[in-house]
């Protein structure tokens, strides 16, 4: 039995207005295509499948083992990750750090450098190497050498017709030499984003044995991904249209692979993007985000079989919004609060500000199963994590998962010009140990501290008090003396006068 062709390996159909060069190209690629898919040794036998899938599903979810959790779905893929975009807790994790080839999905990666680095304006020019180096029976979009696009023209080649050719140019636009160069351009921002499995020898995905990546890593990539709008929208959009130009005379149609958008297969209606990728070593693998109720979920399943590969995100997705709450630490926490604080707050306090000099973030949350509660929850401070304008980070745990973290931060519009001494700020307390996390303060109870100065305060009013009226007795008695002379000696004088 033949295996079902991918969507990733279809023939991108061009509508195109031109002589027919191009059009002999296109059936020279597709004839390609063709028999790659049809030829003996990509024949898979449909026992193989089952045994494969059989023993894919039969891995363990890791977070299935931890108390209190939501049990997760049985997926298909080899590996998989169900994170919390906005906290990064890991809602689902199954073989997360596995080896994968990550096919297409390395597009989104690329895609986040172009915006990082490029004016959607600037123009991409094709070189004879991007668009020769690409593997025939690949996805393209038919640019000839010479030919000239946008970049935002680019990121939707590559994000919604995933067009190889395209990843090369936009590389070589961005290092101004070869693709090649753009590697480890690739594998410095993996880095950077909290990736620890990857290593990247090309922008598009095309596969390399040395070329690779993880459920874990792709995640971390997401996260700076999805959060930004551009390529959301370029990741949700369903058809690609570039017109033509005096740089390049073709007008250009294509259609995504993805499934999940709407009017496709596999619908999804809380989608916010998605890529997908496929070749014959990596299978079918898919980056995904979704939104509910405030809740965005990041999900990634690798070497899947099609079309279970968005049948798994759909169930990931699902259990992730109907078990998971977001909770705003800053109205739950208790331990370190510094509000009701008068001595910071008044307009005549010692720091001449009527703002807190330092508070908890006030956005930052923790992903809580939604059977259990915020008090069930272990916190660490960490002062080797803050950054700038931070004192500390407060890590969440529950059950030994992270689920977040909260920053303690200073204040930023205080007015005055007052700075800690650096020296003072590196002699700060080490963590504490878990044993002594019940007796955990790292903000001082203003209120305590007020009440406890006042009250010696006034003790120090009355002892002033007790002090003076001891020394004004004292004196008095030493005057008694010396007024009782002083009559004597006025009485003797009135006797001789009346003498």
């Amino acid at each position: 039995m033949i295996r079902d062709i991918p969507s990733e390996r279809l023939i991108i159909v061009n509508i195109r207005n031109r002589n027919h060069k191009k059009n002999i190209c296109l059936f020279l690629a597709g004839a390609l295509t063709a028999i790659s898919v049809f030829s003996a040794p990509l024949r898979v036998c449909a026992e193989n499948i089952d045994e494969t899938l059989a023993l894919q599903q039969a891995k363990p979810i890791q977070t299935n083992e931890i108390p209190g959790w939501p049990t997760g779905p049985v997926v298909s893929a080899n590996s998989a990750i169900l994170i919390d975009a906005e906290t990064g807790a890991i809602l689902y994790a199954k073989d997360i750090h596995a080896r994968e080839y990550p096919a297409s999905t390395t597009k989104i990666l690329t895609a986040l450098i172009a915006v990082e680095n490029c004016r959607m304006d600037e123009i991409v020019t094709f070189s004879y190497n991007a668009v020769h180096d690409v593997t025939p029976g690949g996805s393209h979009i038919a640019i000839d050498v010479g030919e000239e696009l946008t970049m935002e023209q680019c990121l939707g080649g590559v994000l919604i017709a995933s067009a190889n050719e395209v990843s090369f140019a936009v590389a070589e636009h961005i290092t101004g030499t070869s693709w090649q160069d753009f590697a480890s351009i690739m594998n410095t921002r993996a880095q950077e984003l909290g990736c620890v499995d990857s290593h990247f020898v090309n922008p598009n995905g095309l596969h390399d044995d040395d070329h690779y990546t993880s459920a874990y890593d792709l995640a971390m990539i997401g996260r700076a991904f999805f959060a930004n709008e551009l390529l959301c929208r370029f990741s949700s959009t369903n058809r690609l249209h570039i017109p033509p130009t005096d740089k390049q005379p073709d007008d250009i149609y294509a259609i995504t692979s993805n499934e999940m958008l709407p009017g496709r297969n596999y619908p999804y209606q809380y989608l916010v993007g998605g890529k997908t990728g496929y070749t014959d070593p990596a299978r079918s693998c898919l980056v995904s985000c979704a939104e509910k109720d405030g809740l965005r979920l990041i999900c990634v399943v690798m070497h899947d079989y099609a079309p279970r590969q968005y049948q798994d995100t759909i169930a990931l997705f699902d259990y992730g919004f109907a078990n998971f709450q977001r909770i705003n630490i800053s109205q739950e926490e208790t331990k370190y609060n510094i509000d009701n604080s008068n001595f910071f707050y008044s307009n005549n306090d010692i720091f001449g500000s009527s703002k807190p000099i330092m508070s908890l973030n006030v956005q930052d949350c923790i992903t809580l199963p939604k059977t259990a509660s915020f008090s069930e929850t272990i916190s660490r401070i960490s002062y080797d994590q803050a950054s700038e304008g931070q004192v500390a980070v407060i890590q969440y745990t529950y059950n030994g998962q992270f689920i977040g973290s909260a920053s303690v931060d200073l204040a930023t519009d205080m007015g005055v010009s007052y700075s800690f001494d650096e020296e003072l700020v590196k002699q700060m307390p080490p963590p504490l140990t878990e044993e002594e996390e019940d007796k955990n303060v790292i903000l001082i109870n203003v209120v305590k501290v007020a009440l406890w100065i006042l009250g010696v305060a006034g003790g120090f009013i009355i002892l002033t008090v007790l002090f003076a009226l001891i020394r004004s007795y004292q004196l008095s008695r030493r005057r008694r003396p010396e007024n009782r002379r002083s009559w004597r000696r006025k009485r003797r004088r009135r006797r001789r006068r009346w003498k």
